[in-house]
C-alpha cells in the first residue's frame, strides 16, 4: 500500500569538479536513499538537467573553474525554475552565501556539511519543488475544466 505522505525518492545532482569528493558523496547519498547524478562541472549540471526531467535538487559546489557555482545557479533558476539548488561550499563568505540566496539557492552549507543537516534540507527542497508542481498541475487541470462547454 502506497502512503501519500511518503515522498518518492529524490533524485539529487551532485555538481562538483573534485572528483573524490563526489564520489564519496554520491556513495554517502546513495546509502540515504536518494538517487544520485553526477556532474564534474556547471556545463555538465545543465546538461544533465536537460536529459533528466526528474531531477529534484542539485548540490552546487560554489568554487569551480570555468563556469562557477553562481554561474550556473543563474542558468539554472533561468532554464529549470522548478528545480531547487543547495550551495555547497569549503570557500563560503558572507558575499557569495547573500549572492546565491539572492539568485535564488534554497540553502548555502559549508564543506564538510553534517549529513543530516545536509539529508534535511535535501528532503525540504524536495517537498518544495513537488508542491509546486503539484500547484501547477492543479492550476492546468483547472484550466482545461473552465474551458469545458
Amino acid at each position: 500500500m502506497n502512503d501519500p505522505t511518503v515522498m518518492n525518492e529524490p533524485t539529487v545532482l551532485l555538481v562538483d569538479d573534485e572528483e573524490p569528493f563526489v564520489d564519496t558523496m554520491t556513495k554517502r547519498l546513495s546509502k540515504r536513499h536518494l538517487a544520485v547524478l553526477k556532474a564534474y562541472s556547471g556545463e555538465e549540471a545543465l546538461l544533465a538537467l536537460k536529459e533528466d526531467h526528474h531531477i529534484d535538487v542539485v548540490i552546487l559546489d560554489v568554487k569551480m573553474p570555468g563556469m562557477d557555482g553562481i554561474e550556473t545557479l543563474k542558468a539554472i533558476r533561468k532554464d529549470f525554475p522548478l528545480v531547487e539548488v543547495i550551495m555547497l561550499t569549503g570557500h563560503a563568505t558572507v558575499e557569495t552565501s547573500i549572492e546565491g540566496m539572492r539568485l535564488g539557492a534554497f540553502d548555502y552549507l559549508m564543506k564538510p556539511s553534517d549529513m543530516d543537516v545536509l539529508m534535511d534540507k535535501v528532503n525540504a527542497a524536495t517537498r518544495k519543488k513537488r508542491e509546486h508542481e503539484d500547484k501547477i498541475r492543479e492550476a492546468r487541470v483547472n484550466v482545461i475544466l473552465k474551458a469545458r462547454p
